[in-house]
């Protein structure tokens, strides 16, 4: 610990005590921040986008994910719940699926009256700054109000201020390109409709889309592998499903089949896979570098690079499976210190890289951490780890603590970071909005 981790929070002017504390982002760490901030009455309000919580989770709810109960409540959440009667799921060792977190755990959090009374959905923030100051402007600082500009679902404008800000707003909306080079291929805008996000529901709702095409999944993590599976177990239910694996690396090495995997979940997804290449119900494209998408007849073409030459894939639809990134657009006039490389804050970026972590190799890291030049913003949960796919609930959920206890001038709390988390594997989740398939 250095002397300066036990900085206290900067000095406040009456005005600024008195304003609420910002969070961005209704998802599970969002919440979690609410409700530790609740629980030492700290006055907060909650902006979401969507109308309802934990909206990006909504979206892939029929993906399991790989941690179990016990991994992705939030202790201060259970202890809110728990003082209103709620019983935590009957099995805590069992992993829920996304759309069990939600009925189970996240919407009675929200319907607490000492959280759901501070949140505004369909407020969606679109910039945060300093109250009559640029990102240029140093005097006066860190005394001076955020300013939040958001547009409500009716498209209005309106901006909010507050003491801090905790931007947890995640990564899921935020898809890494198909492009090798890491950006939007070349003629990407001609076959709109025909690349699909990551995670669709290919069992459930979407399976009218899928069933007697050719897919081509593109990525090589845990989302990408839950898309396949479900793929294969389609193609063997409709006549003319097909299902390629496309990935620009020789091999798909953040997917674990570790039989020592504690995350059991995980290793046996892995190891699905493996089994399913091998025996020809998916096929497996590797070293494939994309740089163009071409319309294909209704279909769609991949052209890119393979091993040095010129190459090119077929399919009638494609998923894009490759990953996030953090949409750091409506910050531009925040003073972040990021990570030349993952994007992550630069005093956490060592301890994420995903050349040398997996999501249970991680240190337990809190607010100092997680600082920027601008006094009182934090970046929290999935959107903290920049690019780094090795996130875990429980880790978002320590961070929220360690920020509210520094935000309550609690300096012991706010430094004592401890975490517990399962260990061995890779881990990728190529998911976001603070959970995972991986979390």
């Amino acid at each position: 610990m250095t002397l300066l981790d036990l900085t206290p929070r900067v000095a406040t002017s009456d005005r600024l005590a008195t304003l609420p504390v910002l969070i961005i982002g209704a998802g599970p760490i969002g919440l979690a921040a609410a409700a530790n901030l609740a629980e030492r009455g700290i006055e907060f309000v909650l902006l979401e986008a969507g109308d309802e919580v934990a909206s990006s989770i909504r979206l892939w709810g029929h993906t399991r994910l790989f941690s179990p109960w016990r991994h992705v409540i939030d202790p201060a959440s259970r202890r809110l719940l728990a003082a209103a009667g709620w019983t935590a799921p009957a099995d805590e060792g069992s992993a829920p699926t996304g759309r069990e977190l939600v009925d189970d755990y996240l919407a009675p959090l929200a319907a607490l009256p000492e959280i759901g009374s501070r949140i505004r959905f369909g407020t969606r923030v679109v910039a945060v700054t300093r109250e009559g100051m640029d990102r240029t402007r140093t005097a006066g600082r860190e005394k001076t109000p955020f300013l939040l500009r958001v547009q409500t679902s009716y498209g209005q404008i309106e901006e909010l201020t507050g003491r801090a800000v905790i931007d947890a707003s995640g990564t899921y909306t935020s898809p890494n390109p198909l492009a090798s080079t890491g950006l939007d291929p070349i003629g990407a805008a001609d076959v709109d409709g025909l690349v699909l996000h990551a995670l669709p529901d290919v069992l459930g709702a979407d399976r009218a889309t899928f069933a007697g095409r050719h897919t081509t999944v593109v990525g090589a993590g845990h989302s990408a592998a839950n898309t396949l599976i479900a793929l294969a177990e389609l193609a063997e239910q409709e006549p003319g499903t097909r299902v390629t694996w496309l990935i620009r690396n020789p091999s798909a090495i953040r997917v674990s089949s570790s039989p020592d995997d504690e995350l059991a979940d995980r290793a046996k997804l892995g190891s699905r896979v493996d089994q399913l290449v091998r025996t020809g119900q998916i096929t497996l494209v590797d070293s494939f570098e994309i740089s163009r998408l071409q319309p294909n007849g209704d279909g769609v073409r991949l052209v890119g690079r393979r091993r040095g030459d010129d190459a090119f894939l077929d399919a009638d639809l494609v998923v894009n499976a490759t990953g996030f990134r953090p949409d750091l657009g409506m910050l531009r006039e925040v003073r972040l210190e990021l990570d030349d490389i993952v994007e992550a804050p630069r005093r956490l970026a060592p301890l994420i890289d995903p050349n040398v972590h997996s999501c249970g190799t991680v240190s337990p890291h809190g607010f100092a951490e997680l600082r920027h030049p601008e006094p009182g913003f934090f970046l929290a949960g999935m959107k903290s780890y920049g690019r780094a796919p090795t996130f875990l609930l429980a880790t978002g959920y320590e961070q929220v603590r360690s920020i509210t206890a520094w935000l309550d001038d609690d300096m012991p709390a706010a430094t004592e970071v401890q975490l517990t988390l399962p260990a061995t594997g890779v881990c990728s989740t190529d998911l976001a909005s603070g959970g995972s398939c991986c979390s």
